[in-house]
């Protein structure tokens, strides 16, 4: 596990380069923050975790820094993901203006209700301090379950919205697939895990060398050009991108010029003042 673990700090740090260096950040932003993060909170959290047996990490409690530690990036990995889902939607239905705007707003009251459902099945009777381990891994289920979706609904999906294999969106969709399915396994099966030798660590961290290796491909590898996308007016998915067009749709407004210093019963005052004065005259030529 110790060679596993200083495998995955060094590929967390080659992917953050490449991913910088290929210009990706400038698209996905939340997934470049999270790689930074990764990196950076893995190297922190594995020199912890070595100093800690000896007599000055113990005495300076380096178990309590690294349990603070380890669950703050947990934490934070696990927001960061929310927000890679959206720009991964975005990306994937840049083509289809009206369908992402809506879709993004399905799938963010979606996460909104799968983390209200992860928070309140946790138990939060005499748990203490530990009662942050379980939120974290109530937050890390629902967004697992999230990519998993995401990762269905794009390969479901992607002769319509004509999305490569090769498109990073994809790839990144591809990638958080395959390392949240160990996610899950971890936060479901969590209180069965007794140690870092455990086989579903293991397992778990064959998954995140496996995606990490996935995620380098996709950075060596070169992104097809962009292309227009032409379907047919007839196309199912056309109608629907012109119907949830029309849905945001607000109306066309006309900005109403009034002359300066003009006041709506003043001129009326007027139009009665010249009523009188006509009246008044064709009186006098009478008499």
């Amino acid at each position: 596990m110790t060679a596993m673990s200083v495998a995955e700090v060094v590929l967390w740090a080659a992917l953050a380069f490449l991913f910088f260096r290929r210009g990706f950040h400038r698209r996905f932003h939340a997934t470049a923050a999270y790689l930074v993060l990764r990196a950076v909170s893995g190297a922190l959290l594995l020199a912890t975790l070595s100093l800690e047996p000896t007599s000055w990490g113990a005495e300076h409690r380096f178990g309590v820094v690294y349990f603070v530690g380890y669950f703050a990036a947990y934490i934070s990995s696990a927001v960061l993901m929310f927000f890679i889902c959206v720009e991964v939607f975005r990306t994937a239905l840049a083509a289809f203006p009206g369908i992402s705007k809506l879709a993004i707003v399905i799938f963010r009251w979606a996460a909104v209700v799968s983390v209200i459902v992860s928070l309140t099945s946790i138990s939060y009777v005499n748990q203490g301090f530990y009662i942050v381990a379980d939120i974290a891994y109530g937050l890390m289920r629902s967004v697992s379950v999230l990519e998993l979706c995401l990762l269905a609904f794009l390969c479901l999906s992607m002769n319509a919205l004509r999305l490569s294999t090769r498109d990073m969106a994809f790839g990144i969709a591809l990638g958080f697939g395959v390392m949240c399915s160990g996610d899950f396994i971890v936060s479901s099966s969590i209180s069965h895990v007794k140690s870092l030798a455990d086989p579903v660590q293991f397992v778990v961290e064959s998954l995140i060398l496996a995606t990490l290796a996935l995620w380098i491909a996709y950075c060596v590898l070169p992104e097809p050009a962009p292309k227009p996308v032409l379907m047919p007016a007839n196309s199912t998915i056309y109608r629907w991108n012109e119907i949830a067009t029309a849905l945001g749709h607000t109306g066309t407004k006309v900005a109403v010029q009034q002359p300066a210093n003009s006041f709506f019963l003043s001129d009326v005052e007027r139009v009665v003042e010249k009523v009188l004065a006509r009246n008044m005259g064709g009186r006098e030529s009478e008499t």
